[in-house]
């Protein structure tokens, strides 16, 4: 029976079936963060109970850090600067490796696993994020958890999991020039549904997968729960080892020669079934940005709102309460929505290629009057390659400022937000009802629209912008 690369990726760490619906799987990797990590670690400290493996548990400072240069212990977020030492004083205890404040591979979890090598091919791994499932970008098996199942699996090494359904998207043919990986997933979930995932776990594939580096086959994974797939991932090709393998914790020597040689079979067969299949023509695709509060609710940057009438019964109402909550009007030209803010940061897009790519829109130009900018790398090593290639000067000479990695303004609770009822374009993930800060308003695009949007004032993509100057 040929197999699916996820039939190959869940029975290589199925440690046994429990009943009917839920398997006990081996996690390879933990990865832990400040704001929830300390109260993983505390409870089963308390219960008595060691950290299995805790060479295989790692641990980061990203979700409750300011990243104001010269940032410290203390936070804006309320009760911040407790979470930090808490968790530093629980890895310390633990034996977990921690990355630090001050540390120049600190930065947000999925960014350093990958980059680090901590998360290789075809392991698995677990975070209380969400967003763990950026990680499929290299063919793991990697998802979000709770503080609950964190304990279980440090305690354990496994996880009862309940199988999830298959599904296959496959992006096929090649992208118009503009077109980023951000695009490719709003689109999907601008056709299919925020709930179109639901229940299943999902390979990326077709040529326009085959096209994609493997930062920005990340930032197509990075979303697929906001799709609500349990995890998503993409098979492994040689660009994935060319990745992988220089990664400064891969395997070294013969090590190494058979880890490549496991990595070139995670890939579907020819014939493997899989329970849904949705094709996405990738010449559909254009420049994306989100207009309401959740990403379902998203347009090419040329289209006006939509009015909540033309869209099917079921969105209706959401509509007009999204409408409400962004201060829109229906028919409006997208590119008429002037914004007050510009974001660049977060899980989803603020590798290097991301910066890079904004950079050379930003280049010789100046962000628009009374647009605040903010630019957010993801990681230490991003941070310091970025600043090598000068890109930090582009950023801060455009009008953005340069901030210490981190999640930032990604999400708020509490901590920085660009002001009470700002209308923010960003980088980032999500965009419900005060996820950037009270009654914020946010739209999500790619890095490049936000840079563009950031010098016109208003929503608009590099292509449109390039055919204004």
């Amino acid at each position: 029976m040929t197999r699916s690369l996820f039939d190959k990726l869940w029975q290589s760490h199925l440690v046994q079936s429990l009943d009917s619906e839920r398997d006990l799987l081996y996690v390879d990797r933990i990865f832990l963060h400040e704001r929830t990590g300390s109260i993983a670690l505390k409870s089963l400290a308390a219960t008595g109970r060691p950290v299995q493996r805790p060479q295989q548990a790692f641990c980061t400072m990203d979700h409750i850090v300011d990243t104001f240069p010269g940032r410290g212990d203390s936070t804006i977020m309320p009760s911040g600067s407790e979470f930090i030492t808490a968790t530093r004083d629980a890895c310390r205890d633990a034996g977990i490796h921690l990355f630090d404040l001050g540390d120049s591979k600190q930065g947000i979890a999925h960014v350093v696993a990958a980059e680090q090598g901590i998360c290789l091919p075809g392991l698995s791994q677990v975070c209380p994020d969400s967003h763990t499932c950026t990680l499929g970008g290299i063919g793991a098996l990697a998802w979000g958890i709770g503080s609950t199942d964190a304990e279980h699996a440090l305690a354990t090494k496994t996880l009862a999991v309940k199988k999830p359904r298959s599904m296959r998207v496959i992006f096929d043919g090649v992208t118009a020039p503009g077109v980023t990986a951000k695009d490719m997933i709003l689109h999907l979930i601008g056709k299919y549904g925020a709930d179109g995932g639901a229940g299943y776990a999902i390979e990326f594939a077709g040529s326009g997968i085959a096209a994609l580096d493997i930062e920005a086959r990340m930032t197509l994974c990075n979303m697929g729960v906001e799709f609500s797939a349990f995890t998503v991932f993409i098979a492994v090709d040689e660009r994935t080892i060319e990745y992988a393998k220089s990664r400064p914790l891969a395997p070294k020597g013969a090590a190494l020669a058979a880890a490549i040689a496991d990595w070139q079979q995670l890939h579907s067969e020819p014939d493997a079934q899989f329970d849904k299949t949705l094709t996405i023509d990738c010449r559909d695709i254009r420049p994306t940005v989100t207009w309401g509060t959740n990403p379902r609710q998203s347009l090419a940057t040329g289209e006006r709102i939509p009015y909540p009438q033309s869209l099917p019964e079921e969105q209706q109402a959401a509509a007009i309460k999204a409408l409400s909550y962004m201060d829109l009007q229906a028919g409006t030209p997208i590119g008429e929505v002037t914004i007050d803010a510009a974001f660049i940061g977060s899980c989803t897009n603020a590798r290097l290629s991301d910066l890079r790519a904004a950079a050379a829109i930003l280049k010789g130009r100046k962000v628009a009057t009374g647009v605040a900018a903010v630019a957010v790398p993801a990681s230490g090593q991003v941070k310091l390659a970025a600043e090598a290639e000068g890109l930090h000067t582009i950023f801060e000479a455009a009008g953005f400022e340069w901030r210490e990695p981190g999640c930032s303004m990604c999400f708020y609770a509490g901590g920085e937000t660009f002001g009470e009822g700002k209308r923010v374009i960003s980088s980032t993930n999500r965009n419900f009802e005060g996820r950037q800060g009270p009654k914020v308003k946010t739209h999500i695009a790619s890095p490049e629209t936000v840079a563009a949007s950031a010098i016109a004032g208003r929503i608009i993509s590099a292509n449109d912008l390039a055919e204004l100057t």
